[in-house]
């Protein structure tokens, strides 16, 4: 049972985070892409109507390649895990169901109006079809995340006498306290990805001396963006979801800070350190008194609760691996707006152009931001462990009984192999767009 249910989870967590590279872009981009058109129809300037549609056609790859490695996930849920969705999915099929009728169909349709029918449309509607399109890339990600902080926080249900739970308030799902704390943070963080993308293909055709008046527009842009994205992540979005888990998931939260014996007198936040289960204790750290108790409660000495105080068996299932996702998205975070910051002022005074090192900087820095936001989902899926639903199902009492471990190992080889070609596929695909950058076309 344990061998199932290690490949079980494995093959799920290999699925999601492939999958997820995609979405935290196009969410991201889609505000971009709007913002460019919008800036077409006030200035008439044709750099902004090309630079809209060359990223779509960017967006039209990634929606394209995030479908393909989403539909394997749902799947999963009558393969792997079809007793979490027996006994759940008259709530968690709800969401789910929205999101593909109100989100997914609309953010297809429009998305090809956007790519082939500016000509029919006119500028103005055509403006409208990328404002849908944004408009249902970001419904989806409120109709998962809504899903997502129902299995964080349930609100709103009722366990039958056969432990099916079932709705009661409709309401509630959707103003669950968890919900829009997660949904804002998540999606600064997917505008982060985008603006870091489009900063860094700016940097790269300035450097490259290759369409540089698109170059210089989508430095600035990307920077903008970064900078106001990045602010965003860390306040106050980053601090509302620390402070949902430190209420409602304590024990994840004393994980995530590594913090194994209770702190009173307030808390020291742990910069640097090594989470040691044997003793349990943090080896080599390096800490700042006080700081995490007056970030969590406003109180220098307030009282942090530690692992000690929880049951062994309800502690997250990987302590060090949740310890180490939270400190890299908030160390990445940090980064990233001291680069941010460093690029817009540089900008304000003329000189990023010219400023070569900041741009090497911005081009290499587009992986970041995509392990940030996984490691932050690592984050959210790590601190809810052992539960599939906190504290009401384990993630045991989920696995379909009748899938062997052979049989998961063997799709999960399947899939890595699958999507390997996939990967290359897309970045032959993006690379080919990118070298031969926005076409500029009469009006």
């Amino acid at each position: 049972m344990e061998d199932m249910l290690f490949y079980d989870r494995m093959q799920f967590a290999f699925t999601i985070t492939f999958h997820y590279l995609f979405p935290q872009l196009t969410m991201g981009l889609s505000l971009i892409i709007v913002y460019f058109k919008w800036k077409f129809l006030r200035s008439k300037n044709l750099v902004y109507n090309d630079s809209a549609k060359f990223w779509m056609k960017i967006f039209a790859i990634n929606f394209s390649m995030g479908v393909v490695t989403g539909i394997p996930m749902e799947f999963q849920f009558g393969t792997n895990w079809a007793k979490f969705s027996e006994l759940t999915g008259s709530v968690v099929g709800q969401t789910l169901a929205m999101e593909g009728m109100f989100s997914f169909f609309l953010e297809s349709s429009f998305l090809g109006l956007f790519l082939f029918g500016e000509k029919l449309l006119g500028h103005k509607l055509h403006f409208l079809t990328g404002f849908l399109v944004f408009l249902g890339s970001w419904m989806s990600g409120w109709f998962i995340l809504a899903t997502n902080a129902w299995m964080q926080h349930p609100v709103g249900y009722e366990i039958l006498e056969n432990g099916k739970f079932v709705l009661t308030n409709f309401t509630e799902l959707f103003t669950n306290p968890w919900l829009l704390p997660a949904y804002l943070h998540n999606q600064a963080a997917s505008l982060v990805t985008a603006s870091f993308v489009v900063a860094s293909i700016g940097a790269f055709y300035v450097l490259s001396e290759k369409h540089e008046k698109f170059g210089k527009l989508f430095l600035r842009t990307g920077v903008v963006f970064g900078l106001i994205s990045t602010l965003i992540v860390a306040f106050p979005t980053g601090d509302m979801n620390a402070k949902n888990v430190a209420k409602y998931q304590p024990a994840s939260f004393a994980a995530m800070e590594g913090i194994f014996h209770t702190e009173e007198g307030g808390a020291e936040i742990v910069l640097i350190g090594q989470p040691n289960m044997k003793e349990e204790r943090l080896d080599n750290k390096f800490a700042v008194p006080n700081v995490l108790s007056f970030l969590t409660y406003q109180d220098w000495n307030a009282e942090v609760k530690g692992l000690n105080e929880f049951d062994k068996k309800d502690w997250p299932t990987n302590v060090p691996g949740l310890y180490y996702s939270y400190h890299i998205m908030v160390g990445l975070g940090t980064l990233f707006i001291g680069l941010m910051a460093l690029a817009m002022f540089l900008s304000w005074r003329g000189i990023l152009v010219k400023t070569k090192w900041v741009l090497w900087a911005l081009l290499f820095a587009v992986p970041f931001p995509y392990i940030a936001n996984i490691t932050g989902w690592y984050t959210a899926e790590l601190g809810r462990q052992p539960w599939l639903v906190y504290d009401l199902m384990r993630t045991a009492a989920g696995a379909s009984p009748t899938v062997s471990s052979g049989n998961t190992l063997f799709t999960l080889l399947g899939f890595i192999g699958l999507y390997l070609l996939l990967g290359l596929l897309f970045l032959i695909l993006v690379g080919k767009l990118v070298y031969s950058g926005p076409k500029t076309l009469k009006d």
